[in-house]
């Protein structure tokens, strides 16, 4: 069964999606330019994301619907389980929202294109001024309901356990008085981990947990990281949930 599987998935499931992609990111930087960045942002990726899922039969559910305002722009924090993550949250978060993106993924081609075309926000931590100005562009879009969507683990798990949590993401939302909205991912390891390139039908769920809002205080910020890892890690099953106790704590000095 898998050899027809995979048969299926390279030879007619990938050729689709790789003029899908082109199709739409054409249509995401068309639009752009003519004054529906918005639109262009949220909509055709989320037609794109559904069609990744379903043309390789992945299912998504979602819990935690209520939680959330489409009126309110909040920062979305969720673990990090593998490559499909971002299909299961470009398809099925109900909020308009941008992602938080590494400098490099706008050159991609098409893709990395159409992210700029839109406004996604491009990190780089290259300078004390490219940060600034990182933040700056981020505050200028972050009103009306449109939100972000940000990693704070930074990469993918290699084994489906949470990794420790950056700081970068609560010090902008204590900056923009913004409250976080936690998201866990469970499932997305098992359809396309790290170490591979295969893609296992199976079900996502994601669960949109209540939001946190912060004080404005150091205090604040690091409880808020502790309450989000531990949201977040509450509703993944038991064997993903035996990560270190100190795992909200900075990375590296750059997250201090």
């Amino acid at each position: 069964m898998k050899p027809l599987l995979r048969m299926y998935q390279w030879c007619i499931a990938a050729p689709i999606m790789l003029v899908a992609t082109i199709l739409v990111s054409v249509t995401v930087i068309i639009a752009s330019l003519l004054g529906a960045r918005r639109w262009a942002a949220h909509t055709p990726p989320k037609l794109w994301a559904r069609l990744w899922c379903r043309i390789m039969f992945v299912k998504v559910t979602l819990d935690g619907r209520e939680n959330i305002d489409t009126r309110t722009s909040y920062v979305f924090v969720a673990n990090h389980q593998g490559a499909y993550d971002i299909f299961a949250i470009y398809g099925y978060l109900p909020h308009g929202f941008l992602w938080m993106m590494k400098k490099s993924l706008f050159n991609i081609p098409f893709v990395g294109w159409a992210c700029h075309a839109a406004g996604h926000i491009k990190v780089d931590r290259s300078s004390a001024k490219q940060v600034k100005h990182t933040m700056d562009v981020a505050k200028s879009r972050l009103k009306d309901g449109t939100s972000i969507v940000v990693f704070p683990e930074g990469s993918r798990t290699w084994d489906g356990r949470m990794r420790p949590f950056k700081r970068g993401a609560f010090k902008l939302a204590a900056d923009f008085q913004l409250p976080i909205v936690p998201i866990t991912i469970d499932g997305a390891f098992d359809v396309m981990p790290r170490s591979g390139y295969s893609i296992n039908p199976g079900t996502i769920r994601l669960t949109i947990h209540k939001p946190i809002h912060l004080d404005g205080t150091h205090e604040g910020l690091a409880e808020a990281m502790r309450q989000s890892y531990s949201d977040i890690q509450s509703a993944l099953p038991a064997h993903l949930r035996d990560a270190a106790t100190d795992s909200t704590a900075p990375t590296s000095e750059t997250e201090k």
